[in-house]
């Protein structure tokens, strides 16, 4: 049929037959042409399906095309009755133009098509009608055929028309609800207008959700679709820091996305845990709600959490969170998140994620506080040395000082395993400096025994300020424990060797009370005071051999008095930057007189808080010496500098410093 629907017959009979016009069985023949019409229709039908191609105008083609060949077999039928009708004049043509055979092909096809468009819409008939009975009997039948094909035209024009103009309809419907609904009641104009603003931004977040579409893809599908575009969001969120690729990848795919609105509440204020909540795009804000008084916390951006410590603390919600902007999360359920951690016992990158969730563990003596939960949720987020989650924790009002059953709080553990940001976020929420666990150590002491100095320094200045004998408690305690190594580490940080406890003990007194030899022998031979050997019951053969050594290892001894030693004596006190005195049986000892140089004026620094550490130096024999070694300590030009006390008086001789005394080298000696 297909090939027959093509062979041109006219012509063939021409061949044949020698005649121009051919036999009516000819022009038969050609009606097989009508079976391309399967054809065409096959093709409009693959272009609506051809993502390609905008749907709404293949249809209106398609419309537009049936018309147009109906329009045209209806005119060519119409003049073909015309042509075989024996009485020309008594045609619907021939009434109208006697001659039309002797017309154009144009005009009396335009004139078929004119009779035929006319009577499809049901216009005519004016000029062009039905003058014989046959005529009248096909325009019966085709007015008939029109009644179908309008119907047919107008009920698809109308679903096209419709369906792009529905969602606009249901919203303006839903607006004239609400409408009603503020006049029934009343209520103010105020909040009419703010009713109205959500509905209308609710109506433009709507078409951005693209969550149902997601559905109807399979799985594998819906994976990769989230791992390109969350994947990126969700490495960046602290709470996942460290946690492997494969777990973030089960998480992603248990997300859901969604556009909020603004100006809407995502989470309440003591709202069960349900879901927590990562910020793609918008800000979310923090809202406390305190005796139905709205005060704002902070503002979360791309890349933060939120929802997550009600969750993994099996609480209720501390913080209201509300849209400022137009806002994509992803909404992740909790159950979900307790899944993912379960599915992945043997991963070993697992396991910080999963301390964090705490709902499950038990520690013994861990419900004294009433609460055994919040415990172990600060000390497992100080542990793993996640300070971002310890920080939410903190900021839900968790108590900072709570501690587990051997009394280590969260401070303690930090610095005992060197989580330096722990222990900033600690310190920033208040934290207990001088809270000691049941061995009786501080958290101070935690970070000295480790080694662990950067944070050493961070926790002693804190405790310096409000505490006068922090550093005669630490070498007192450090003394009586015989504990070397944290004697060793206490004084390379510089603390002075002769400061005194609470009691008014120093470390070498304690450390002679206890007979610890070696610790006594640490501490002489580092420079401390000694006291009478007889008052604490130490040897004083072991004292006396402790002091000779440290003479010979910190003092210089020269036997010779002569004129001629003077010189080298004074070479060596020089080089040694030592001041001398004359010994009665021993010659002339040189001293090490050790003194502490702070950079800036001693009033300035307590005013600022100044945390800079200062150096600890052997007293040279000059000022100008030290101004040069107080340059090259804190890096400036120091020769036109001022040199004061802690009370800032200016000194101007060498010889009014004093061991132990505390320098402060002001670069604007006229400040």
């Amino acid at each position: 049929m297909d090939v027959a629907s093509t062979i041109p017959f006219e012509a063939l009979g021409y061949l044949f037959t020698g005649k121009e016009k051919v036999g009516i069985s000819y022009s038969l023949l050609g009606i097989l042409r009508f079976w391309r019409l399967r054809r065409v229709k096959q093709l409009f039908t693959r272009l609506e399906k051809d993502i390609r191609f905008n749907y709404f105008w293949v249809r209106c083609a398609r419309l537009l095309s049936v018309t147009l060949f109906m329009v045209h077999c209806a005119g060519c039928l119409y003049y073909l009755l015309a042509i075989i009708y024996p009485h020309q004049g008594k045609t619907w043509i021939g009434s109208a133009n006697p001659n039309f055979r002797e017309t154009g092909l144009w005009i009396r096809y335009i004139s078929a098509i004119y009779w035929s468009i006319t009577t499809m819409t049901t216009v005519g008939y004016g000029d062009l009608h039905a003058v014989n009975t046959v005529e009248m009997i096909f325009i019966i039948f085709y007015m008939l055929f029109n009644l179908g094909l309008t119907a047919y035209l107008i009920g698809n024009m109308t679903n096209l028309v419709v369906e792009g103009t529905r969602r606009t309809m249901e919203f303006r419907n839903s607006i004239e609800e609400a409408s009603n609904f503020v006049c029934r009641n009343r209520l103010p104009v105020r909040m009419k207008e703010q009713i109205l603003a959500y509905m209308c931004l609710r109506f433009k977040a709507e078409s951005l959700n693209q969550h149902q579409l997601i559905e109807q893809l399979p799985k594998s599908i819906c994976k990769s679709i989230c791992q390109h575009l969350f994947l990126p969001t969700v490495e960046k969120v602290y709470l996942f820091q460290g946690v492997s690729k494969e777990i973030l990848l089960l998480l992603v795919a248990k997300m859901r996305a969604e556009y909020i609105p603004p100006r809407e509440d995502v989470i309440m204020q003591n709202e069960a845990p349900d879901d927590v909540y990562i910020i793609v795009s918008g800000e979310v804000e923090i809202i406390d709600c305190e005796m139905e008084k709205e005060v704002l916390v902070g503002t979360l951006h791309s890349g933060d959490m939120f929802g997550e410590v009600g969750a993994l603390c099996c609480r209720p919600q501390t913080f209201t969170f509300r849209t400022r902007t137009l806002s994509q999360l992803l909404r992740l359920k909790t159950s979900a998140l307790n899944e993912a951690m379960e599915s992945k016992q043997e991963d070993n990158h697992h396991k910080k994620l999963k301390d964090l969730n705490i709902g499950d563990l038990q520690e013994e003596g861990g419900e004294e506080d009433g609460d055994p939960d919040m415990s172990l949720n600060l000390l497992t987020a100080a542990s793993t040395g996640n300070a971002a989650f310890l920080d939410e924790l903190l900021r839900a009002r968790l108590d900072p000082d709570i501690g587990d059953s051997k009394g280590r709080t969260p401070l303690h553990i930090a610095a005992s395993k060197g989580h330096e940001d722990c222990v900033l976020v600690l310190l920033k929420h208040a934290c207990n400096l001088h809270l000691r666990d049941m061995n009786g150590n501080t958290a101070m002491w935690e970070a000295i025994s480790s080694k662990h100095l950067s944070i050493f320094r961070i926790i002693y200045h804190c405790t310096a300020i409000s505490d006068p004998y922090t550093t005669g408690d630490l070498l007192c305690t450090a003394a009586k424990r015989n504990d070397l190594t944290v004697m060793r580490e206490l004084l390379k940080c510089g603390l002075n060797v002769d400061s005194k406890d609470r009691h008014g003990l120093t470390a070498i007194q304690v450390a002679m009370a206890e007979n610890h030899v070696d610790m006594v022998d640490l501490l002489v031979m580092n420079g401390a005071d000694v006291v009478d050997a007889n008052t604490f019951e130490f040897s004083s053969t072991s004292l006396n051999e402790m002091l000779r050594r440290r003479e010979i290892g910190h003092r210089i001894t020269v036997h010779d008095t002569t004129p001629k030693h003077e010189a080298s004596l004074k070479k060596l006190i020089e080089g040694d930057q030592c001041e001398g005195k004359m010994g009665k049986s021993e010659g002339v000892k040189v001293n090490c007189a050790r003194v502490s140089i702070h950079r800036g004026h001693p009033v300035v620094r307590r005013q600022n808080c100044c945390k800079e550490f200062g150096r600890l130096i052997r007293l040279p024999n000059s000022l100008e010496e030290l101004k040069n070694i107080a340059g090259e300590k804190f890096g400036f030009d120091a020769r036109n500098a001022m040199v004061t006390d802690e009370e800032g008086a200016e000194i101007d001789s060498i010889e009014v410093i004093r061991d132990n005394d505390k320098l402060f080298i002001v670069e604007d000696a006229n400040c």
